[in-house]
């Protein structure tokens, strides 16, 4: 006899954190510090928006590279792509972001001037390398060897009976991929490829020890003039779980109804 299927549970976790908004949100409204206080941080959520949505879509691209690398028929393309994930993947985000910062960002400064100057174009200094563009980099290097992995999975999983029929009707590589294989990848892919979106949301926040402008770093400009470190540190906290918290829902939604297509 088959097992049934499991119940789903009443959703109490989210009447939760539904209250805990809820409560933030008064406390925010009723005092006058919580407003001056999130008014600030909203100038960092434009920048935490930005970093996130401009450091995952290259990631997502460079990672769908390394893992067709990865799927290649070339040895040389897959030692590299391999290769390239196994460092990747070893080096924590933080140590990444200040080894792109200080050692890569300078090094690409000073190639480039050794490429161009003789060309005749001017010299670019190591300052002019703006540091959010810096962080950008490094979180794009950084999960892109974990999204390889998410595609690598999710290309794997089709069926390869149906990628050798679309090769019987004519096909190219380029049309079995786009046709076939993706359109069913896609549905492996999107839950742990969105998990690494709010996962990237919240390691955002370690852009702050370069100095960039998001919101925590200007939770901890503000929590050190004001001093009120209970109260800042609240509403950052609740600045990040309306980002993250809303995104999941409205990703788990997507999933569900990619599962109920035909």
């Amino acid at each position: 006899m088959p097992p049934s299927p499991p119940k789903r549970d009443f959703p109490y976790w989210l009447l939760a954190v539904i209250g805990l908004g809820l409560w933030g949100i008064w406390q925010i409204i009723t005092s006058e510090l919580h407003l001056q206080i999130l008014a600030t941080l909203l100038r960092g959520v434009q920048v935490t928006i930005f970093v996130t949505l401009m450091g995952f879509s290259l990631a997502a691209l460079l990672g769908l590279c390394i893992a067709l690398m990865s799927l290649s028929g070339s040895l040389i393309l897959r030692q590299v792509a391999r290769f390239y994930t196994e460092i990747v993947r070893g080096i924590p985000i933080i140590v990444l972001l200040l080894y792109v910062a200080f050692v890569l960002a300078p090094g690409m400064v000073v190639f480039r001037n050794m490429v161009l100057e003789p060309l005749g174009f001017e010299p670019l200094r190591t300052r002019d390398f703006s540091l959010l563009w810096r962080a950008i980099i490094a979180l794009t290097i950084g999960y892109s060897a974990f999204i390889a992995e998410v595609f690598r999975a999710g290309l794997q999983s089709v069926d390869i009976g149906q990628i050798e029929a679309g090769d019987a009707l004519g096909l190219n590589r380029w049309h079995r991929f786009r046709f076939i294989v993706f359109p069913q990848a896609i549905r492996t892919i999107l839950p742990p490829l969105g998990n690494d979106f709010v996962a990237m949301i919240k390691d955002s926040s370690l852009v702050s020890v370069l100095g960039v402008l998001d919101v925590t770093q200007l939770g901890k400009v503000t929590a050190a003039g004001n001093f009120r470190y209970f109260e800042t540190y609240n509403v950052v906290a609740l600045v990040y779980l309306t980002m993250t918290i809303g995104l999941s829902l409205l990703l788990r939604r997507l999933e569900a109804r990619l599962r109920n297509r035909p």
